[in-house]
């Protein structure tokens, strides 16, 4: 997935009311910026760090700037949760996943379990098969991991998967991390237990889990390759 412009670098003075970050631009500017990232972003945010925004060029927007990226280490980390469906939908579309290759179809946002949503949903071929995708930021010991607070609504996605795999489909976790400096993918249990047994319940339903990395840059993120799930 290109940005539709390069990102522009900034220091990040604050983030605060979950959607909201001041950030300081190269010219001194202090502006605030929109953040599409509704966890808890534990390990980032961390003041005095350099961001990377993208100018908001729609007139009706509140916000001239979104919060795209921030520097961690060596690498970049995605922290805007709007982009994973389109990242996956285009590697699917691309061969680039070879669990998810096969089907004939792509559909996302397709209604589904109790007043959900499936992130996308793939047809024809192998059958059906219902993806959730879930954005990933946080790195504790070399691991990425899911979630960084505590996610009913995800708790809520994995038992719908189940149901689906119970249903005769085939149902797919698909954990995207948008950054390239992990070892592997574990379930983040001691921030969220309902979530870690239930997605343990749902895999041994039939539900599979899959994780990858992205290589974040200014101009781009791209999907790196297959990250080992420790679960």
């Amino acid at each position: 997935m290109r940005f539709e412009e390069m990102l522009v670098p900034a220091k990040l003075v604050r983030r605060y009311k979950r959607f909201l970050a001041d950030v300081e631009l190269e010219t001194g500017e202090v502006v605030t910026a929109h953040c599409a990232n509704s966890g808890s972003m534990m390990g980032l945010a961390v003041p005095g760090s350099r961001v990377w925004l993208s100018p908001n060029r729609n007139p009706k927007a509140k916000l001239a700037w979104r919060w795209e990226a921030e520097e961690c280490g060596d690498c970049l980390v995605g922290i805007n949760t709007s982009h994973p469906n389109r990242i996956v939908e285009d590697a699917v579309r691309a061969g680039q996943i070879p669990e998810l290759a096969g089907y004939e179809s792509v559909r996302r946002e397709v209604p589904y379990g109790r007043n959900s949503r499936i992130d996308l949903l793939l047809e024809g071929g192998r059958g059906t098969c219902f993806v959730e995708v879930k954005n990933v930021t946080l790195r504790r010991e070399g691991r990425a991991e899911f979630p960084d607070s505590v996610t009913a609504r995800g708790t809520k996605h994995l038992a719908e998967l189940a149901e689906q795999v119970a249903a005769g489909h085939r149902a797919v976790m698909l954990y995207l991390i948008q950054r390239n400096d992990c070892d592997c993918f574990a379930v983040a249990a001691d921030i969220d237990p309902a979530y870690a047994e239930m997605l343990a319940k749902a895999r041994a339903a039939g539900v599979e889990a899959y994780a990858y990395a992205c290589v974040v840059t200014p101009e781009e993120i791209r999907l790196h390759g297959a990250v080992p799930v420790a679960l």
